[in-house]
Order: C-alpha cells, then sequence, then structure tokens
C-alpha cells in the first residue's frame, strides 16, 4: 500500500534532559486506522505533536506525502487535521463561525456546502449557530473534529477522541470514523480505551516509556499474542487446587465453584483433553465448560509487562 506517512529516526530530549520519545520509526499507510496505544506519560501525545508541528524533534525526519514536514512544513500542515486531547476553542463564538474560521487559517475559501456537510456529518448542523459554551462535552468534542475537518486534510490525528465523553456518544463518533475513513481518509488516534482499537484499528502500535515496543496488524497480532481462557464449573466447590493438577497452572475463582485455565489455542496441544482426563481420574466432577479469547487489553498488558520484565 502507498505509504502517506514516514517517520523515520524521530525522537525528543528536552532542555532539562528529559527523553521523551526514543527514536521512533513508523511508516502510515493512506487510507488506513492505526490506533496507538500506551499508558499516560508513554510519548503518544509528543509523537502526534512532533508530527503535526507543533513539538519540533531533537532527530530524525517526517515525511507527509512526499513532502518533508520540517522543511516544506506549511504544505505539510495543510495536509494534516488534528483533533487534540483538550478544548481549545472560543467558548463565546458559534460552531458555524469558529469552524469557518479554522478554513481560512489554512487559506480555504469559505466553502459552505463542505463546511455544511460535515457539521452535518457531525450531527452539529441544527447547533450551528449555538455558541460552544453552551453545548455538552460530547458536543464541544465534535467541534473540534469540525475544526480539524475544516481544511479537508488527508490525515487526522485523533488524541484521545472519546476521552470523557459516554459509551453511547463513543459508538456514534466510531461510525463517524468509519465514514471518514470510506472518504478516503487516513486516521491515526491514540486511546486509552482498547475496545476503540479493537473495534476501529486496521493496525495498532504499541508505545510505552517513549520506544515503539511493536507494530502489526490488528487481527495478527490477537492471532499471534492472544490467548484462550477455558473457565470449568465444578459441581463441588474445591478448597485448593490438588497437586497432580500443577502442570495446567490452573486458577480458582468464585470461591473455589470454578477452575481458570489459559491456554495457547496456536499451540498443537492445548492440554485440555489431558486435563479433562485427569479430572475424571481424580473424580472431580464438572458441570459445565465455558472459554472465551484475549482481549486487545489483556495483550497490550501482557505486552508492557514483557518489556518491563526483560
Amino acid at each position: 500500500m502507498e505509504t502517506i506517512l514516514s517517520v523515520k529516526g524521530v525522537s525528543k530530549t528536552y532542555a532539562s534532559g528529559q527523553r521523551a520519545l526514543e527514536p521512533v520509526d513508523l511508516d502510515i499507510a493512506r487510507g488506513e486506522i492505526f490506533a496507538l496505544l500506551g499508558p499516560n506519560g508513554a510519548g503518544k501525545t509528543t509523537l502526534i505533536s512532533i508530527i503535526c508541528g507543533i513539538v519540533t524533534p531533537s532527530t530524525g525526519t517526517i515525511t507527509v506525502m512526499g513532502h518533508d514536514a520540517l522543511i516544506d512544513y506549511r504544505i505539510a500542515r495543510r495536509m494534516i487535521g488534528l483533533v487534540p486531547q483538550e478544548l481549545s476553542v472560543d467558548m463565546f463564538e458559534t460552531v458555524l463561525a469558529t469552524v469557518k474560521f479554522s478554513r481560512r487559517l489554512f487559506g480555504k475559501s469559505g466553502h459552505d456546502d463542505y463546511i455544511e456537510q460535515v457539521l452535518r456529518d457531525l450531527s452539529l448542523w441544527d447547533k450551528r449557530d449555538a455558541k460552544i459554551r453552551e453545548l455538552s462535552g460530547g458536543m464541544k468534542r465534535r467541534v473540534l473534529i469540525a475544526k480539524a475537518l475544516s481544511h479537508e486534510p488527508d490525515i487526522l490525528f485523533l488524541d484521545e477522541p472519546t476521552a470523557g465523553v459516554d459509551v453511547s456518544l463513543r459508538r456514534d463518533m466510531w461510525k463517524l470514523i468509519h465514514r471518514l475513513r470510506e472518504k478516503g481518509t487516513t486516521i491515526i488516534l491514540t486511546t486509552h480505551y482498547i475496545e476503540e482499537a479493537e473495534e476501529m484499528a486496521d493496525r495498532v502500535g504499541v508505545i510505552d516509556k517513549g520506544r515503539i515496543i511493536l507494530v502489526e496488524q490488528k487481527d495478527e497480532l490477537m492471532k499471534r499474542l492472544g490467548k484462550r481462557q477455558m473457565l470449568i464449573s465444578l459441581q463441588e466447590p474445591m478448597r485448593a487446587i490438588p497437586a497432580e493438577l500443577d502442570e495446567w497452572h490452573l486458577e480458582l475463582e468464585d470461591e473455589g465453584k470454578r477452575l481458570l485455565y489459559i491456554f495457547d489455542a496456536q499451540a498443537e496441544r492445548t492440554g485440555i483433553p489431558s486435563l479433562l482426563r485427569k479430572l475424571a481420574e481424580l473424580g472431580i466432577g464438572f458441570k459445565d465448560l465455558e472459554t472465551s479469547k484475549s482481549s486487545l487489553e489483556d495483550i497490550f498488558v501482557d505486552l508492557v509487562e514483557r518489556k518491563d520484565a526483560a
């Protein structure tokens, strides 16, 4: 696929000596949704701020559609829209006026038809004459997205786009992001909500302590690192797990009423048949088996823990 954004060796060390970002290499394909996951202080916002021209990198190069973002920064910046974490709007301005103003900042004409469509897509058209201070938190965040889209960018950065909004509005925004991608917009988002990445992303990057740990196709990542678990509901509660079951590394749950077995679904041998045979040999009866797969959150936590232990 065509690369629309290329980051090579980009790092950031502040004058105080704080190393906020280790050298990062990252290529983003045109039209994809890329999710960057990481805990607070991991370097997500620093990386986005550098790409968007808000923070100057200490080292490295950034290319946006063939343009050097550090040299041809005006051209590169026109191709990028940014929805920041923090609300940064004039609360006494109307929705329509603030979005039009953002468009003009990039040297674009009013283009009322385009602005109207953006506001309709974001369910803001009926609020176009309302002052921003009159809007709910979720609507204010939609205004930020409208401002970021006002100049028709090819790449849209969403820094924690649904922080502080309710579940219903979050799902509406997921649908909006999918619609934007269908129109050809490349989307890069940072999030603490693992389900957002699991729901939307084509690829996932994991960053921790300023270093990219991994970048991979979401489905391949879940297939490669995801585990499955089996819950065994016992006929009689168990006080302790017999030593004969040690090789399966079981855990007791629900006051001894259930056994938890975690296994690798991709392994040649899962250990399930031998476990069930051993339970029968020991006279341990069970009444139900329930299996489920790991979520992306489980995988993320596992990756960070592995890195810390290394």
